[in-house]
């Protein structure tokens, strides 16, 4: 049996398969794009606080490496956290 996430994190960055979720993916004129949301678990950074996932914020584009001569577009939605002490917005910070 393959392991989807093994061979994922050969071809696109590790830190996105870890903290993220492939939620979709479209091909267009030579471009692929690729989804993902943030997985649903508070950040080690934040695991003294006690957190509610507060939605989204904005989307972001990354362009990545081509692959097989596609252009690849990273479409990335991260989660945003709220302390219930502080009602403080929080975010987990990328490539950290």
């Amino acid at each position: 049996m393959i392991n989807d996430a093994g061979l994922l994190k050969l071809l696109l960055p590790e830190y996105l398969i870890e903290h993220f979720d492939i939620i979709n993916f479209e091909e267009e004129n030579k471009i692929l794009h690729l989804y993902f949301e943030e997985k649903s678990r508070i950040p080690k950074e934040f695991s003294s606080l006690t957190l509610y996932s507060k939605g989204f914020l904005e989307e972001i584009t990354v362009d990545d490496f081509p692959l097989r001569g596609k252009t690849v577009k990273l479409h990335i939605k991260r989660r945003r956290w709220t302390d219930t002490k502080t009602g403080n917005i929080l975010q987990r910070e990328m490539f950290s």
